[in-house]
């Protein structure tokens, strides 16, 4: 750890390597999570399912990623297993899971035990994902190193909205494709990703190192923080959809709102999450963070006012509120994997991340329920709580941080 003439560290060599592959792991890895819900309006027609129905395709991968993460926190796999042979065998199985839901669902019964497993499987990507960034990034670089994770993550989640957007495609041909994304990175985490110099070792498997991220004053306000983020950023990008097919200022067939989509949730999404990035390193975890969740809170409470505005006034609402609403995720984990005990950041990683997605479930189910009582126009006030009160968590951050130092 060298330093250069102006007192920077030098890089660590093969860094940015690593950092690409693991980046390219997230994009493909990521591809199988929304599949289902890319593909929703067709399964319901298909399968004559109602939208209270359908929710659970999506609600059901997140209660899978949720379990997952909370039995790899207990057993703390992502300290104890390589990182990089613990992604790639999740990967295979989260590819398994949705290719044998393309050539064997007929309904809601085997479907959503495999969305299940699939979202158990993705527990082994994503967070395992964010430790092999951080055992490659120093803790000056971390932030925009984990933004970049955060933004390839966003953009595979959207994958099959960009894959619905090329036209009437058959749903067992969407999730196929996915799949073989995700077995792909399956092979490149086995054969090519390797963990780095900054990898800590884990230790035996103790309760005590799992639950220690919602006890410690600095964690645990990372963990308010980001769990107020979550409240909002997947009731968005699950019901998207619907509100571009509702709102009445910009006439959208199936294949403009999936591209539409794509382009909130992945395009300006992997923009904000590489601005998020920049900006923790910039000026540090808690201004950037309770910065975009101000915005993105702000953008819930505006939402009504751009339901029958025209199209280029609705799609720079969206560009900005796809970019805030995910800026932030990668300030909360790096926020966390600085504070918490760094022989367990895995799994610090990976409980934050379980109790977050079981709150989505909670936001993605109720929101259908309050459109269906006031209209699309004014449902994503629901989601403002939890961006405005993560902010607030996030400045306490910053005052316990700086009190510390």
């Amino acid at each position: 750890m060298d330093s250069t003439r102006d007192g920077r560290l030098e890089p660590i060599e093969g860094a940015r390597r690593q950092l690409a592959l693991v980046a390219t792991v997230q994009v493909l890895g990521l591809a199988v999570w929304f599949s289902a819900t890319a593909i929703a309006p067709t399964l319901r027609a298909e399968w004559g399912l109602s939208t209270g129905a359908a929710v659970w395709l999506t609600a059901s991968v997140q209660l899978g990623f949720a379990t997952g993460a909370v039995v790899s926190g207990l057993l703390t796999l992502a300290d104890r297993v390589p990182p990089h042979r613990l992604a790639a065998a999740c990967a295979l199985g989260a590819s398994g899971c949705t290719a044998g839901l393309a050539l064997g669902a007929d309904g809601l019964a085997t479907a959503v035990p495999l969305r299940f497993l699939t979202g158990a499987f993705l527990a082994g990507i994503y967070p395992v994902g964010m430790k092999l960034t951080a055992s490659w990034a120093r803790p000056v670089d971390r932030g925009r190193a984990f933004g970049l994770l955060i933004g390839c993550l966003t953009l595979g989640s959207a994958l099959p909205h960009l894959v619905a957007s090329a036209g009437p495609l058959p749903w067992r041909a969407v999730m196929l494709t996915a799949a073989g994304l995700t077995l792909l990175a399956g092979l490149v985490a086995l054969t090519l990703v390797r963990p780095g110099p900054l990898l800590v070792r884990g230790a035996r498997p103790e309760l005590r190192h799992a639950l220690s991220g919602l006890r410690d004053r600095a964690p645990r306000l990372a963990n308010l923080g980001y769990f107020g983020h979550m409240w909002e950023l997947y009731a968005l990008w699950t019901w998207l959809p619907a509100f571009l097919v509702a709102q009445r200022g910009w006439e959208l067939g199936a294949g403009g709102v999936s591209a539409v989509t794509f382009a909130t949730v992945g395009v300006a999404g992997l923009v904000g999450a590489l601005v998020g990035g920049w900006a923790a390193d910039r000026w540090g975890r808690a201004p950037a963070a309770s910065g975009a969740m101000l915005v993105s809170g702000a953008c819930c409470l505006l939402s009504p006012l751009v339901f029958d505005v025209p199209a280029v006034v609705l799609a720079v609402f969206l560009a900005v509120w796809g970019a805030t609403v995910v800026a932030d995720s990668g300030v909360f984990s790096t926020a966390l994997s600085e504070t918490a005990d760094q022989r367990f950041v895995g799994t610090a990683l990976t409980v934050q991340t379980a109790v977050g997605f079981t709150l989505t479930v909670a936001t993605i189910q109720a929101l259908p329920a309050v459109a269906e009582a006031v209209g699309w126009q004014y449902a994503f006030w629901l989601l403002a709580p939890g961006p405005l009160l993560g902010a607030v968590a996030m400045r306490r951050f910053g005052s316990v941080v700086a009190a510390d130092r």
